[in-house]
């Protein structure tokens, strides 16, 4: 057994401890920002889209409010634009993509959303102009209220290109969703209260958004930090034990914001680690690129 593999047990042991340590410090953090943040609500009967760039990343990012959704007669349909074949998770790309597909489904039931949309792009194999195509039909068809979506607060590249990809399929689409308000999720990055303007208490269904995370069995390492953000978020709000944060937007900002090349975009976010050692750097780099975002005029 190697060294690493015998420290791993240690090192599980004391993340929780860690975590707890920088609870503290990040509540600060997330009491002073200056935006009004709301708290979720639905009627029942909205159309809603939510845009993943990988098989996960749906359940990392907003697999709460996907549940509430549903609970609220909400027609859900999930896409799903890459097949995830570059996880290393298993050597074979093929079988890695196989595998993922299988996984996506099995948390669609779990959420029982309407409708998965396989899109299922080659990861970091894809063209932005295939994939505005693909969208801006399903944006035509789904003619959503709600569009939940990845964004420029990140540092993952295929994120930054399906987010980027969305708003000029959101441009496209033109009256089919000129009404429609976009969600901003965090996958690793948080918003931050700088961003933040909409929060959902998804302490209700935390049982099934647990099934859910964990129905992707290849993607463990993401689990441990898609359930400290929402732990995190929950320190700021009296109640709640776990808290999904938004960036909510029309779709016309979402758009300006995402417009331009990725390759324009200040790369300096960081996000969660497994381990929580280093947690609040995920607060605190890229401070200044959030003000600047906050600040835009609308």
């Amino acid at each position: 057994m190697s060294f690493k593999s015998r420290l791993r047990p240690f090192v599980y042991a004391a993340a929780p401890w860690v975590e707890r340590l920088w609870r503290a410090p990040i509540a600060l953090f997330a009491g002073s920002g200056s935006r009004r943040t709301e708290r979720w609500s639905s009627p029942g009967g909205l159309s809603v889209l939510v845009v993943a760039p990988h098989p996960d990343d749906e359940a990392i990012g907003c697999a709460g409010v996907i549940l509430r959704h549903v609970a609220a007669t909400d027609r859900v349909r999930v896409a799903i634009v890459t097949d995830g074949r570059r996880s290393r998770a298993i050597q074979n790309p093929d079988e890695m993509a196989a595998v993922r597909r299988l996984e996506a489904s099995r948390a669609s039931d779990l959420m029982q959303i309407e409708r998965l949309e396989w899109l299922g792009l080659p990861e970091g194999e894809w063209l932005v102009d295939t994939l505005v195509t693909r969208l801006r039909l399903l944006l035509e068809q789904t003619r959503p209220d709600i569009v939940y979506a990845p964004s420029r607060v990140d540092f993952h590249p295929e994120h930054f290109a399906v987010a980027h990809s969305l708003a000029l399929a959101l441009e496209a689409a033109g009256a089919a969703t000129a009404a429609a308000k976009v969600r901003v999720y965090q996958v690793q990055v948080p918003l931050t209260a700088t961003l933040t303007n909409l929060v959902a208490d998804v302490t209700p269904v935390r049982a099934r958004c647990d099934q859910v995370l964990r129905a992707y069995a290849s993607q463990t390492a993401s689990v441990p930090c898609a359930y400290r953000l929402r732990r995190y978020g929950a320190v700021s709000v009296a109640g709640t034990e776990w808290l999904e944060s938004y960036w909510q937007m029309p779709a016309a900002r979402y758009i300006e914001l995402h417009r331009t090349s990725p390759a324009d975009w200040p790369a300096v976010f960081r996000g969660l680690r497994t381990f929580p050692l280093s947690d609040p750097l995920a607060w605190l780099v890229g401070r200044t690129e959030r003000r600047r975002l906050a600040a835009l005029p609308d």
